[in-house]
């Protein structure tokens, strides 16, 4: 059993992975974690090394052999906005969700995780969707907010983590079980 989870910054997907990973038993994979880790290991601040990523295609290409490698495992709960991509290039059958949320509810998500001011942090959020959009684009040719791409798409801002986590785990076992 694969589940990707996708969407934009602030849209939930940590949370809700984490809550579906932990219910099936399956290993969360963190494409955020992983891309946190390859900026520490070179000792570049996170801001630095995304816009270093903007022009040294090597940052996504690493992070994505890598997600490409743990999505041909299976068994894994692939969290990241271009997990559903990996998953489809891995061959590996996957349930594929997106999920969304208004940029207000996003920006006001990102500011109590990470404090500052709502406002900053839209503005913020709006530079690296743009960002991550223009290279997924030029590097795979892959649009990650093509709703086709996904088997669910579900919006997060009137439901809680728990409840969007229920839901995949209902169409997860639905799904794999036949």
């Amino acid at each position: 059993m694969l589940i990707t989870i996708s969407g934009l910054p602030g849209s939930g997907k940590t949370t809700v992975a984490r809550l579906v990973a932990r219910e099936l038993g399956l290993e969360h994979v963190y494409a955020g974690e992983i891309f946190r880790r390859q900026a520490q290991r070179r000792g570049i601040p996170l801001a630095d090394y995304l816009r270093m990523a903007e022009t040294d295609e090597s940052i996504d290409r690493d992070l994505d052999a890598q997600m490409l490698a743990r999505a041909r495992q299976g068994a894994a709960v692939l969290e990241g906005r271009l997990a559903a991509y990996m998953a489809e290039q891995a061959g590996t059958p996957a349930l594929k969700v997106f999920l969304e949320a208004s940029e207000g509810v996003r920006a006001e998500r990102i500011t109590g995780r990470e404090g500052g001011a709502a406002t900053q942090r839209l503005h913020e959020i709006q530079e690296r969707e743009a960002s991550d959009h223009r290279r997924y684009l030029a590097i795979y040719g892959v649009d990650y907010h093509d709703p086709g791409r996904y088997d669910l798409v579900m919006a997060t801002d009137r439901q809680t983590p728990e409840e969007l986590a229920r839901a995949i785990v209902r169409e997860s076992r639905a799904r794999f079980a036949r």
